[in-house]
């Protein structure tokens, strides 16, 4: 049950990648103005097509997944597209930048990055999305496992990102809160949060999933056995050794957890694993990776609307943390539920 999530980015340092996408940001803003393709500044267009585009960047994916953002803006821009490309510096810019947006200055915020930064994005959308003036939100995948952009069948090339981007189709996605902070796919606990917040940035930008391997095994080896109380609505506690909490059904990357669990519903899918010691968490990483989890007789896929995650004794930092979307959103203990609002996603 190990989750992949973006490295996080260095602050103040400017790497290549980032004076690339500043020139792409430069370049987009010398062409057409805004009053050329709208009625206004801040006018949307009438027909829902997507026509200007502010597109968030996590400067840390470099190499190829670089080029891939080069060239996905390129072919936006040779649509008639209006880009602005804004590099984010640190952890929490992609959020503030989002949250800053006019929603009537643009027709789409695209995220670039893995599903850490696209995360981030729509926690920055989140009040636009509560008051129903969010512009829709945008992929270009860059990230390990890219799990949010597989669960809305979105391509990894070039050309068919920016036309499902450029296409302006969109479909309403129902995110989930825990304790206020917004995920779109799952949230978890137990030893994939613990993974998550372990795993060393650095050896995964080394070694990228290997590293969520082998802090899994460092977990496995030195992580106390430790219970939780997972309360569903209204019902009585029931304790297990991990839970995940899922909108979506693809799990850290394309293994399955919750196999009806769909974005476009309103409904949580709580996965439970009851059974605790080592053998136990080895035999349900086998089950998750091997897609054999289904067969097993103590595994449980239940429905909720609302879920409360209690742990060990522990406040504050000492908590045991809660991964949401692969960082760390929240600690013990949390309230888990739908946000009650949909955001528009544009989909292939």
């Amino acid at each position: 049950m190990v989750l992949q999530h973006k490295a996080r980015p260095a602050p103040d340092r400017e790497s290549e990648s980032v004076r690339d996408t500043v020139l792409i940001g430069d370049a987009a803003a010398g062409g057409a103005g805004l009053d050329a393709m709208t009625d206004g500044p801040t006018a949307r267009p009438a027909d829902g097509a997507v026509r200007r585009l502010l597109v968030i960047h996590n400067p840390t994916a470099g190499g190829r997944r670089a080029r891939r953002l080069r060239a996905v803006v390129g072919r936006l821009e040779a649509r008639g597209l209006t880009v602005d490309v804004k590099p984010t510096g640190r952890r929490g810019d992609a959020e503030e930048f989002a949250r800053a947006v006019d929603p009537g200055s643009v027709d789409a915020v695209v995220a670039a990055g893995g599903d850490g930064t696209i995360n981030e994005v729509i926690n920055g959308l989140a009040s636009h999305a509560a008051s129903g003036r969010a512009p829709a939100l945008g992929i270009v995948p860059m990230g390990t496992a890219n799990v949010l952009a597989a669960e809305l069948g979105l391509p990894l090339d070039a050309e068919r990102i920016a036309a499902a981007i450029a296409g302006g189709r969109r479909t309403a996605i129902w995110p989930a809160l825990a304790n206020g902070r917004v995920f779109s796919m799952m949230a978890g606990v137990g030893l994939d949060a613990r993974v998550v917040e372990r795993v060393d940035p650095r050896v995964k930008r080394l070694i990228g999933k290997g590293a969520y391997v082998a802090e899994t095994l460092v977990q496995l080896a030195i992580r106390p056995d430790h219970r939780y109380r997972v309360t569903l609505d209204d019902g009585e506690p029931q304790e297990v050794a991990s839970v995940i909490v899922a909108k979506g059904h693809f799990y850290g990357g394309r293994f399955i957890c919750a196999p009806d669990a769909r974005l476009t519903a309103p409904e949580l899918h709580v996965c439970l694993f009851p059974r605790g010691g080592r053998l136990n968490a080895l035999r349900y990483v086998w089950g998750v990776t091997a897609g054999r989890l289904a067969h097993f007789p103590d595994y449980r896929v239940v429905t909720a609307r609302r879920v409360r995650i209690e742990g060990p004794a522990g406040d504050g930092v000492f908590a045991d943390a809660v991964q949401g979307d692969g960082d760390v959103l929240a600690r013990l203990p949390v309230e888990i539920a739908l946000a009650g609002w949909t955001l528009p996603v544009l989909a292939g």
